[in-house]
């Protein structure tokens, strides 16, 4: 069980570094992000000013952010773990979390989006962009369990 939290810790760790560099302001998804969020329409001063009412409040969003990760990561570990201990080769174990990010993930990020007040013509964009980030974070987080088992 403790190897079960641990290795979580780390997949969180994982998750927060991908979404940091996915959604940096430097990359297509991160560009693409900061328009869903309506910065593409803001003059330099604004997004500055709201960049500046955002910050005091930062750390808890991304410490809440690191618990819903956390949350993934024990579940990713837990099927990597089982699986492997039970003679399955990682890359069926790896389609076990893929399949769970097909079930579950993905229809949570669609209904999010199609529920939300996206602009229509960046949905796909986003949509894309979301699933993606989770799948590239499960398959990392995977791949480290399966280092450690």
């Amino acid at each position: 069980m403790i190897t079960i939290i641990l290795l979580a810790l780390g997949g969180a760790v994982i998750a927060a570094v991908v979404g940091t560099i996915w959604y940096s302001p430097g990359t297509p998804m991160g560009r693409l992000h900061m328009q869903y969020l309506g910065f593409d329409k803001l003059t330099p001063e604004e997004q500055q000013r709201k960049i500046a009412e955002a910050k005091p409040t930062m750390w808890k969003l991304y410490a809440g952010q690191f618990v819903l990760s956390l949350i993934t990561a024990v579940a990713v570990v837990f099927i990597v773990q089982t699986s492997m201990q039970n003679g399955v080769p990682f890359g069926v174990a790896a389609g076990f979390v893929a399949l769970n990010w097909l079930c579950f993930m993905v229809p949570v990020v669609g209904s999010a989006l199609l529920w939300s007040n996206c602009d229509r013509t960046i949905v796909w964009k986003k949509f894309f962009s979301d699933i993606f980030s989770h799948l590239v974070i499960l398959m990392l987080v995977a791949l480290m369990a399966s280092f450690f088992l």
